[in-house]
């Protein structure tokens, strides 16, 4: 590192103050060895290895790595006017984790913070002009510019056109001889995460010059699957196994690149969730239930299910369904079926909602909405899919969802996948031959009577002030003040004495 002005780890651990424990920093051996081999420098004064790869285990500190790599390379060696961006993936937009620990350590060190202004997406230190900015992840937002040191979050989620322009236009300038490019991130998804992908290979095939450390032509790379930070112990891998997808444990906790497709719930929390005494609803006029359906005419076939949410035990309950298989031959008839059966729900029960994906059954819930039933579109996009798969893995998780017992039911969750994508999981088929139609149906509904559960619980109004609704003026005295306009003392001011009176 000859020619360099301070060495960074000495910088980072006689300057860098930790603002959690107050105290320097004190690097892994695994730290040291990459930023010693990072800023070594070719003959002519420029950075051996303008980009840079730094990736291991979840809470491994590769968060507040990135941010004293950022200062050092933007107050030390940048000079005046010298520029650092942080961008995170569009997922991780609203955190920017390592601009906020770049700020928290710039505040609490004395010897930066005489110097700096921290502001929310700026920190500018007076006596050079440099800057360390936050930026959105929009290529078209930093065109033109100039960056002595840009940092990637979380690449893995960097899967889109526009993501790969992003980072196209982050190169390192030539006009600068110290300018780095640097990733911070754990694995990503096969065939997805092509952009890390494409890193992480080249990376691989370079040289071994230490541990888990490789050399690719211009490019260093630290990946390890090691867990190097003391808080790392066994007891927290073991309770991440315990609550991640295997696939999530692999890719998160042990930094291993994995597919797209694990096993949606493991059957041995579905069992769990399974009450035996408990069994299918034929009727219970005064319970709340939401229904799910998902449909097909031809191929696939048609589940309709519903949940209520237990209050009492804060769980979701599965109240009924039903499994319709059409053939090409005989196709399904909506309106005997699937409406039939979904009006006779909204006898039987206090439907509240009924969602269902518009693709296949626009005329039907036209023709439901007419008897006034309360349908929902819940088109099936990935969004929205994963909005509701996610739901019912932590249902099935957490034991929050009892079911009864059935067997195609058991059958479906057996044969359901979860397709692990930057925004989440979903749920799918393994085989084009699975039915697993009740399980996306039953998703549906447990999303909806979890919404609901969130709200607060119906007001219970008592005779008294009921009276005190219809007659204000007679009972405003009895309390020493009138009731006011609009409004009734004790009940929320929304609540209007038409409401409660009923006319």
């Amino acid at each position: 590192m000859t020619g360099l002005p301070v060495d960074p780890v000495a910088f980072i651990e006689t300057t860098l103050i930790d603002p959690e424990s107050c105290e320097l920093f004190v690097l892994t051996e695994a730290e040291r060895i990459f930023l010693r081999h990072a800023f070594d420098l070719t003959a002519d004064g420029r950075l051996k290895y303008p980009e840079l790869v730094f990736s291991g285990p979840k809470k491994s500190g590769k968060t507040a790595f990135a941010a004293m790599l950022l200062i050092y390379v933007v107050r030390v060696l940048g000079g005046r006017y010298a520029e650092g961006f942080c961008i995170a993936n569009s997922h991780d937009q609203a955190s920017l984790r390592v601009f906020q620990a770049a700020a928290r350590i710039v505040e609490a060190s004395p010897l930066l913070s005489i110097d700096a202004k921290v502001g929310i997406e700026k920190i500018t230190f007076g006596s050079t002009g440099a800057t360390i900015m936050a930026i959105p992840s929009d290529y078209s937002t930093v065109a033109g510019a100039n960056p002595t040191v840009s940092v990637f979050d979380e690449l893995w989620g960097f899967t889109s056109e526009r993501d790969r322009r992003l980072f196209d236009e982050m190169v390192p300038p030539p006009t600068r001889s110290l300018a780095c490019r640097l990733t911070v991130t754990y694995a990503g998804f096969e065939g997805e995460s092509e952009l890390l992908e494409g890193l992480y290979k080249r990376g691989m095939g370079g040289t071994e010059i230490a541990p888990d450390l490789y050399a690719s032509g211009r490019m260093l790379c630290f990946w390890t699957n090691k867990f190097t930070a003391p808080w790392q112990t066994d007891e927290w891998r073991e309770q991440m196994r315990e609550q991640l997808r295997p696939n999530a444990y692999l890719r998160l906790i042990e930094n291993r690149w994995v597919t797209t497709e694990s096993s949606f719930v493991d059957l041995a929390w579905w069992d769990s969730c399974t009450d035996p005494d408990a069994s299918l609803l034929l009727g219970d006029r005064g319970l709340p239930v939401w229904v799910g359906i998902d449909a097909s005419t031809k191929r696939d076939s048609t589940a309709i299910v519903a949940c209520t949410y237990d209050r009492e035990i804060n769980k979701v309950r599965l109240v009924w369904h039903g499994i319709f298989q059409p053939s090409p031959d005989e196709p399904l008839d909506f309106e005997q079926t699937i409406e039939d059966r979904v009006s006779w729900l909204a006898r039987v029960f206090d439907v509240r909602e009924v969602r269902y994906d518009p693709y296949q059954m626009v005329a039907t819930a036209q023709r439901l909405i007419a008897e006034g039933l309360p349908m929902v579109e819940f088109a099936q996009t990935v969004g929205n899919l994963t909005a509701a798969s996610s739901n019912l893995y932590e249902l099935v998780r957490s034991r929050n969802l009892i079911v009864y017992e059935d067997h195609d039911l058991r059958l479906a969750v057996q044969r359901a996948v979860a397709i692990e994508t930057s925004r989440g999981s979903r749920i799918a088929k393994d085989k084009a031959t699975h039915k697993i139609d009740v399980v996306v149906a039953l998703a549906q509904a447990a999303l909806g009577a979890v919404a609901d559960a969130a709200e607060p619980a119906p007001m219970v109004i008592s005779p008294e002030a009921m009276a005190m609704a219809r007659s204000p003026m007679r009972y405003g005295n009895r309390y020493g003040r009138s009731a006011p306009v609009g409004g009734v003392y004790g009940l929320p001011y929304s609540v209007s004495l038409t409401d409660l009176s009923g006319h």
